[in-house]
Order: structure tokens, then sequence, then C-alpha cells
């Protein structure tokens, strides 16, 4: 499967040999397909510097690295904010009781203590790893094939959507893996007494309602994740774009690693905004369809109400927000320790110019 995901990604249009980055009105000299990619020069002594990766982009290789970069950037961060998940989850299957963000860290400390604020840890950490993984492995796969499938031309035209089908097709795997976790974190969180470790609710969940418990907001959470995904992948392609074109004040191979981090981070704010807005009723659906026993997720959206579905949103948008920029940053440091090619910003094939009468 490797070797013709492999072969696909040679020929497709992010591959970094067709992608020469304009800047100010002049472009780069062509670079023959095969070739080697070299950087463009910051300096007369470093003008002979060639980038060395340590794999081909589409390669077996690249998309096992990417893999470990998900379940690095997904795991770690998640299990980092789960007192602020805690406390959001807690605000949304009992809005009465938890008020708002200081009030809910206010009486989880005194009901629970320190050691409440980390309940759930492990079933967010196994949980979200696992997502990850497909998630951002399965994004770089699948926009492989999607792009040789329209084409190079098309494939740049499209991009936008491009970028959404395929962080909606790998999330959907991405949630079938998250799913069993993210229900055992909501009963750990929001059900006192149910259970406070993995061990514990794991066993539980299963002997009172079977595999059920651990699927049933698999819908849910194809709900929150799926549109949350396109806006967090869609949203950081395109802001990372723009911020080189209009912002930074230099070609992006002219940027330092740590300066491309530093656009990576900004962009995936920006997208994480979004992504909490998108995604934050559905995500009021899962917190108390996982809770309840015998309730649907209609039963829930209906009982919530319009108002009810936005409890908790702005304890979402600063924890989204700076877990999608951490996630982007870690993702592409990974991917800058292991040497992995990083193509730059797609650039309007040169058989597409021609067409449209851009070049003479």
């Amino acid at each position: 499967m490797y070797s013709s995901v492999a072969h696909l990604a040679r020929a497709n249009p992010f591959h970094a040999p067709h992608l020469q980055l304009v800047q100010y009105g002049r472009r780069s000299p062509a670079v023959p397909p095969g070739a080697p990619r070299r950087l463009r020069p910051r300096s007369l002594a470093a003008a002979a510097v060639e980038e060395q990766y340590s794999c081909e982009y589409g390669s077996g290789r690249f998309f096992v690295l990417c893999g470990l970069g998900g379940i690095i950037s997904c795991g770690t961060t998640h299990t980092a904010l789960v007192p602020l998940d805690l406390v959001k989850c807690r605000m949304q299957v009992d809005p009465q009781k938890y008020r708002g963000i200081f009030n809910g860290f206010s009486i989880t400390l005194r009901e629970d203590g320190l050691r409440g604020l980390a309940k759930g840890w492990a079933p967010t950490f196994i949980g979200y790893s696992m997502q990850g993984l497909c998630k951002f492995g399965f994004y770089e796969v699948f926009k492989v094939l999607y792009s040789n499938i329209l084409g190079e031309e098309n494939a740049y035209v499209w991009r936008t959507s491009l970028y959404l089908a395929a962080s909606a097709s790998a999330e959907f795997f991405a949630d079938i893996a998250l799913a069993p976790m993210e229900a055992a974190k909501v009963r750990i969180q929001t059900q006192p007494g149910y259970a406070n470790t993995l061990r514990e609710a794991a066993p539980k969940m299963f002997q009172e309602e079977g595999l059920f418990a651990f699927y049933k907001g698999v819908a849910p959470l194809w709900m929150r994740q799926i549109p949350y995904t396109m806006m967090k992948f869609a949203c950081f392609e395109r802001t990372v774009e723009a911020l080189y074109k209009y912002v930074v004040p230099k070609p992006r191979s002219e940027c330092s690693k740590g300066e491309q981090l530093v656009v990576t981070f900004v962009a995936g704010y920006i997208a994480g905004v979004f992504c909490a807005i998108v995604s934050h009723p559905a995500d009021s659906v899962v917190s108390v369809l996982n809770k309840e026993k015998g309730s649907s997720a209609s039963q829930v959206l209906q009982r919530l109400g319009f108002k009810g579905v936005w409890k908790g949103l702005f304890a979402r948008i600063i924890m989204i927000g700076t877990l999608t920029a951490l996630q982007w940053f870690i993702y592409d440091s990974v991917k800058v320790y292991f040497r992995l090619p990083r193509p730059p910003p797609p650039e309007m094939p040169e058989s597409l110019k021609k067409k449209l009468g851009l070049t003479q």
C-alpha cells in the first residue's frame, strides 16, 4: 500500500519539487521532477547548503513519523489540559452548579481537592493519542491520494476543498479510535462516585451496558470532531498561506526553522478559535450523552436548547485555541526533528498560469 501511495505522492502538487514559492513577483528557478530540493540561499555562505530529508514525501516512513507526531501532539496537549476540560464538561452537564470557569475550579477544588482536577487523565491520554495517530497520519495519506485524484491543476484550485475532504476522512477513523476512552473520561469527570480511574470505569461500563457503552457517543463525536478537524486543518493551511503572503516580510525559504514554527503556532491558534466555535454545540451533547443512560443525541439536544448547547464556550475557546496552537507547533517540531519534508504553501502550476494568460 505504502509503495503505491509513495508513487502517487511524487506526482502530487504538494510534493516539494512542484512548489516554488512566489515572492515579490519573482519565481524561483524551475526544479526538474525528481531533483533534490535546495533551500533558497539566505546568504552567500549558505547558498550551497542543501536540505537533507530523512525520507521521501509520501513514503511509508513519512506517514509513520507523521502518525507519531500526531500521538505526541494530541496525547500530551489534551492530557495537560485535563483540569480545564473537566471544568468545561461539568459546566455543560450541570450549569446550575458550575456557573463559570473560576466558579467551576473553586467548587472542584473544594469538593475533590487538587487531585480531583486530574480526574480522567488516563483515558484522555490514551484516547487522544490514538486519535492523534489517525488524525494526522491519515490526513497526510488522504491529502496525497485526493490531490492525485484531482490532478495538479484542480488540486491547486480546489485546495481548500481538498484540505476539508482529507481532514474529514481522517477524523472519521480517528473518532472510532477515540470513542471508548472519551466515554470513560466523561463518566469519571462528571459522575461523582461512579469511578475514579480508568481501571474502575471501563469494567463497570461494560458490565452495565456492554460494548455499546463505549460507542454510543461515536455519532455525536463525529458531529463534534469532524467539523472541528475540517476547520482545524483547512483554516490552518490557508492561514499559513496568508501569513507568508501578507504578513511575514520574507519568503518562507529564507525563514529559520524557529521563525517557521512561530508562524505555525500563530496559524494554529487562529484555527483553534474557529474550531472551538463550530464544534461546541456537539461537544455539549457528547458530554451530557455520556453522563446519562438511555438518552439519545436528539433528546439531549432538544432538552438543552439553543442556549444550553453554548454553555462553557469561553472555556472551550481558551482550551481549544491553546490546544490547537500547541498541537500544530509540536507536530511541526516533530517533522523538523526527524527531518521530514515540509513543503511550502502551494503555488499555481505553470500549466494553469498559461491557461489563464498569467505568463508570457
